[in-house]
């Protein structure tokens, strides 16, 4: 018979994390028990059959006899079952503390409101091509503690917001807050509820690296924590940016150092030129030899739904950044594809639109005024964005995304691209923001067929 240990761990909310967690605690010994508001929660089939389980209702009763609440991300500390706990004392925590109190690994802790997949898939594979027994997941591919099983001497990590809010002391051998811009404000409340989530990753943070163009993403750390930033200029001395040659070479750079033409990456724009720096200096924070890095970053050809390259047809390339689902990645990937195709006279073509998460999308205005041809909007919330961006370009409407596409390329020419970022959430029109990216690509191929 199995002795148990401790009093009884609840987990609230299954998913991927929530059976994670589940699986997790009965392979420690502890007494468990979940908790769902779905009758039939996604993973109910995946946990041992002697765990207790009260689907239907966050089950207050279940949640009181706890002597440790296991949250899953998608339910907010700031729901009243779970406020009550917190209230009689019972503590709340995430997976990804159970991670931290089980290994003494050194962790790359990576947040950001976008390009964190990107950062945290490349920074993965250069540790990995270093010779390194890493292991990546988080918010990205594996649940945190599906990590441990790998023996890792290195963790990589992506955590979203909400993975923070249930996270203290993550005491990471290095972390950095890539950029912030708007989002999940329907769950944070504000961009300041927003900020202070996303700066738990550098409580007992060793080493910090910071993007020195985004002022959000500096922490307050005593002044003995090593800091290094990265940015989209000429660096000052051990720091990471750009330099420029006469004839418009871009090149990565440490100091006065020129380390790799941004041209010799597969991943192109001035935003992946920005993760390919965050990359670089987390890298060097736990000693990566830079020459592996350079390599890996040469061979690395970025991320399904991220800017990816799709098809060029009729001497027009097609992009697909169906994660694009909030304001600020959508402005990183016009403004870094337009600033890619300014000299040739390229302009955008951009597809937006789906449902909109409470943000302002006047935020978009000025770059869809200086490299945006057309906008062709989408989705729930398309009447909201065309009030707020009116003006700018040319607007037009779709009813589906096959007819979007179909427009884009009624307006576009030579050098031109076509964008789909849409800004927004997928799931008024798709299962998904993957779903979305599918089906564009479908449609791009359809137009080369």
């Amino acid at each position: 018979m199995l002795i148990q240990r401790g009093g009884l761990k609840v987990v609230a909310g299954l998913g991927i994390s929530g059976v994670s967690a589940v699986n997790f605690l009965v392979e420690q010994g502890y007494q468990v028990a979940v908790t769902d508001s779905r009758a039939t929660p996604p993973g109910h089939d995946q946990i041992p059959s002697h765990v207790q389980t009260s689907f239907g209702k966050l089950d207050v009763d279940l949640l009181l006899q706890a002597e440790e609440i296991i949250l899953s991300p998608g339910l907010a500390p700031q729901l009243p079952e779970i406020q009550q706990a917190i209230a009689q004392g019972i503590p709340v925590v995430g997976d990804v503390q159970l991670l931290r109190r089980a290994t003494d690994a050194p962790i790359v802790a990576i947040t950001g409101s976008n390009a964190k997949s990107t950062v945290t898939t490349l920074v993965g594979l250069m540790a990995k091509d270093a010779g390194k027994k890493v292991a990546v997941g988080g918010n990205l591919g594996r649940p945190a503690l599906d990590l441990l099983k790998d023996d890792p001497e290195l963790l990589v990590l992506e955590l979203s917001s909400f993975q923070l809010e249930t996270t203290s002391h993550l005491n990471a051998e290095v972390a950095v807050v890539l950029n912030m811009s708007e989002d999940h404000l329907d769950r944070h409340g504000d961009m300041w509820g927003y900020h202070q989530a996303k700066h738990r990753i550098f409580q007992g943070v060793k080493k910090v690296v910071f993007n020195r163009d985004d002022n959000l993403t500096r922490p307050l750390v005593p002044d003995t924590t090593p800091m290094q930033s990265f940015g989209l200029n000429a660096p000052d001395i051990q720091q990471y940016g750009i330099l420029k040659d006469l004839d418009g070479t871009i090149w990565l750079a440490r100091g006065r150092e020129r380390l790799l033409k941004s041209s010799d990456m597969y991943i192109q724009g001035t935003h992946n030129v920005a993760n390919a720096l965050a990359c670089l200096a987390l890298g060097e924070a736990i000693g990566l030899p830079m020459d592996s890095m350079l390599e890996t970053l040469k061979q690395f050809k970025g991320l399904e739904h991220r800017c990816e390259y799709v098809a060029t047809v009729q001497d027009v390339r097609y992009y697909n950044d169906s994660k694009g689902t909030n304001i600020g990645a959508t402005l990183a990937a016009i403004d870094g594809l337009g600033a890619a195709i300014e000299a040739q006279q390229g302009k955008v073509a951009v597809i937006l639109g789906g449902q909109g998460k409470g943000q302002d999308f006047k935020a978009l205005r000025e770059s869809l005024q200086k490299y945006v041809k057309v906008a062709v909007l989408i989705g729930e919330d398309a009447p909201i964005i065309e009030q707020a961006i009116a003006g700018t370009t040319k607007l037009l409407h779709a009813d589906s995304l096959q007819q979007a596409v179909a427009l884009c390329q009624q307006h576009t020419q030579a050098h031109d691209v076509v964008l789909l970022s849409p800004a927004c959430a997928s799931f008024d029109m798709f299962k998904g923001y993957a779903d979305r990216g599918h089906q564009f690509v479908a449609c791009v191929q359809a137009l080369s067929a």
